[in-house]
């Protein structure tokens, strides 16, 4: 018999829903009260929330939003005691509408609005989680979040379209031409209005007529802007005669009138609470007087063991400052190790940065002037620029990369290249230095040794150019020999010994063993000994990586010989794909229109010159907003980005170009380690990366790549 009155308290909340659809609030707020009655009397708190979220609706529904507030937050109360995500999801949703929609606070409403979203979500109805995401896309566009708001659209669209929710169509359909109208696109919104107008004409319940109501007077609104008077009036007219039918007065008054009983009932329940609270109150006093007799006594046994403790803690304290001082001065030192390694870790993303944006500017040139002059092709000064600016910047990304190589961030790569060119053309890089000094380099390959080799050859380069640099600095009149033989080799695999040998000034045997440490000079008299420190270093570690040896052997006045082994693959049999590599045509006989985003002057004109030679056109902008804003006048097949840019930076401009729905490919071509932007270009659904400064053929490579692809 416990439970019949759950069976009166649903149909009470039944016929109160039922009067409520057909606009009847005054029989809608009396059968909501006798259920909230009967299910206090009760202790049913689910119940008590229907019944709560029901009175507030009937407030809300004539602009007595705070009342309807009031009744919500009651509901809530209820609600929070149970597990029914259902009715939180409802009252929160509503709640969100009484604050939004009647601008008491519309970030209050939207925070309500997350929260009923959250509930829908948990228990997965696909109605309510619709309704949930309707509700929150007005405000955001209150508010400026017209994106925000567009996504919200997206995502409800398929749900509105198949559904057969009227009210949903209706609002969708507003919502629409609320975001067309925005950006000015007149027809698209006036699409959306009529449609939403011609769901309002299908309309048979007197519940949805609040929204007819607010339809028409939004599509009066929007021609009376667009100076269509005849429209606006008419709409204006419907606006009217549906709004005297639902706020007319007598049915004002009568739901006025339950109105006042349900608050006089409120007032008397909330004095009984008060009453039953003040008797608990009472008796928690007397249970006190106890609690106090027994407190007086347990302090004085506690007095007595306090005293006890007083000495013993005058001796700890004194032992408690000192571990709280050497705390402290480890906390500082702490906090001034990681703040160091915060500055360092900014320091080397910067310099990495800004030197790789000039050296994009040296390298693209010479890369241009090699293309524009074909009688310089075999030219062995262009040959040793070239080689030299790639080498600088070999030489500045290991400088920084000394680091990374000891937190283990460096990834050999695998090419294939002929290693006596190789050799060679590090040789003629060097002949100025070779000159100064009056040396001479001889290069040597043992015929065992594979003729193409795959391997890192850029790291092996930094590594023989280190040791070559060294070896003509302290040689003087002499000679610096750079052998190359075969040790042993399984299969394809080679373990080839470099041997690096001067006839220069020797290392005392005393420097021996720090020669490989960081920013570690022989002290020398002549300025040309000088250098960073680091040479030797990075041949140690990067000889480490490839997981070969290193042997030094010095003789003050005799010469110094350092003996490398490194494990390489041969490449013999790829040696006809290295060949047609060569002489691959990087053109395209498509005339590809691309978009380059770039802040840099020089970089600009480098980056125009080089697609323009391989028969691109593109056209240049300095900032993201401009690119978005040609995007949309012009047609581009592809777009080179920059990251680092005033105004806007290139990840944000990725993401709106995203948005907007343009789905050419997106190249990154940046200064900062790729590493360090990866992530935050897949989110900005960045097709590739490309780090300047970059081998033009790689750039190519790419851009033909994506295009087929596309």
């Amino acid at each position: 018999m416990a439970q019949d009155y759950k069976i009166e308290v649903k149909e009470l909340l039944k016929q109160s829903g039922n009067y409520f659809l057909e606009l009847k609030n005054d029989k809608s707020l009396e059968y909501a009260n006798s259920a909230l009655q009967l299910s206090i009397q009760n202790d049913d708190n689910e119940y008590a929330a229907k019944a709560y979220n029901l009175i507030g609706l009937n407030f809300n529904e004539y602009s007595d939003v705070q009342k309807a507030i009031e009744y919500y937050e009651k509901g809530i109360e209820y609600a929070e005691r149970t597990s029914n995500d259902t009715i939180k999801a409802w009252i929160y949703n509503n709640l969100g509408n009484a604050y939004a929609y009647s601008a008491v606070d519309v970030a209050k409403g939207i925070e309500y609005y997350e929260k009923g979203l959250y509930h829908s979500e948990k228990f997965e109805d696909e109605g309510e989680i619709m309704y949930s995401k309707l509700n929150m896309i007005e405000p955001y566009f209150n508010t400026g979040f017209y994106e925000k708001g567009r996504q919200y659209l997206n995502e409800v669209k398929e749900v509105v379209e198949n559904g057969e929710y009227l009210e949903s169509k209706i609002t969708f359909s507003i919502l629409n031409a609320l975001y067309y109208e925005h950006f000015k696109d007149f027809k698209k919104a006036e699409s959306y209005y009529l449609k939403a107008v011609s769901f309002c004409q299908q309309n048979d319940i007197d519940y949805l007529l609040t929204n007819v109501e607010n339809v028409y007077g939004s599509v009066s609104k929007f021609y009376f802007d667009r100076k269509n008077y005849e429209k606006a009036y008419l709409f204006l007219r419907r606006q009217d005669s549906i709004k005297d039918k639902i706020y007319n007065e007598e049915r004002i008054n009568a739901v006025k009138l339950v109105g006042n009983d349900i608050e006089e009932q409120e007032s008397k329940r909330k004095i009984e609470r008060i009453e039953s609270e003040r008797l608990i109150q009472e008796q928690q006093i007397k249970n006190n007087k106890i609690v106090l007799i027994l407190l007086v006594a347990m302090f004085t046994i506690l007095t007595l063991f306090a005293f006890t403790l007083y000495k013993n803690n005058l001796e700890r304290r004194s032992t408690n400052m000192e571990l709280v001082n050497t705390n402290n001065a480890l906390v500082f030192a702490k906090e001034k190790a990681e703040k160091a390694l915060s500055v360092k870790s900014q320091f080397i993303s910067t310099i990495s940065h800004e030197l790789r944006t000039p050296l994009y500017g040296v390298i693209g040139t010479t890369d241009i002037i090699e293309e524009e002059h074909a009688e310089l092709e075999n030219s062995p000064h262009l040959k040793a620029l070239k080689f030299s600016a790639n080498y600088l910047l070999s030489l500045v990304n290991d400088i920084l990369i000394v680091y990374k190589i000891e937190e283990q961030k460096v990834v050999l790569e695998s090419n294939l290249f002929h290693l006596k060119d190789k050799l060679e053309t590090i040789r003629d890089s060097l002949e100025t230095i070779c000159r100064k000094n009056n040396n001479k380099i001889v290069v040597e390959v043992a015929p065992d040794v594979p003729e193409y080799l795959i391997g890192d050859n850029i790291r092996l380069s930094q590594i023989i150019i280190n040791l070559l640099s060294n070896s003509l600095k302290f040689t003087n009149n002499g000679k610096v020999s750079i052998s190359v033989s075969n040790v042993s080799n399984e299969g394809d695999m080679h373990k080839l010994k470099f041997v690096v040998a001067d006839t220069g000034i020797g290392i005392p045997k005393n420097s021996l063993d720090t020669v490989f440490e960081k920013f570690v000079q022989l002290e020398r008299k002549e300025d040309d000994y000088q250098g960073t420190g680091l040479g030797l270093t990075i041949v140690k570690k990067l000889v480490d990586i490839f997981g070969g040896q290193i042997l030094l052997e010095s003789e003050e006045h005799v010469g110094t010989t350092i003996t490398i082994t490194l494990p390489f693959q041969s490449g013999d049999n790829s040696k006809d794909q290295f060949l047609k590599n060569i002489e691959v045509d990087l053109s395209l006989s498509v005339p590809y229109k691309i978009l380059v985003v770039e802040d840099n002057k020089i970089n600009q004109a480098v980056t125009k010159r080089l697609l323009e030679n391989h028969n691109f056109s593109c056209e240049i902008v300095d900032n993201g907003y401009a690119a978005i804003d040609l995007l949309q006048k012009n047609k581009f097949d592809a777009i080179l980005m920059d990251i680092n840019m005033p105004l806007i930076n290139g990840f944000d401009t990725s993401k709106i170009i995203r948005e907007k729905g343009y789905t050419l490919p997106i190249i990154a071509v940046t200064a900062f380690d790729r590493q360090e932007i990866e992530e935050k270009a897949k989110q900005a659904q960045i097709n590739e990366i490309i780090v300047k400064p970059f081998d033009s053929s790689k750039l190519f490579e790419v851009i033909r790549s994506l295009l087929k692809t596309s």
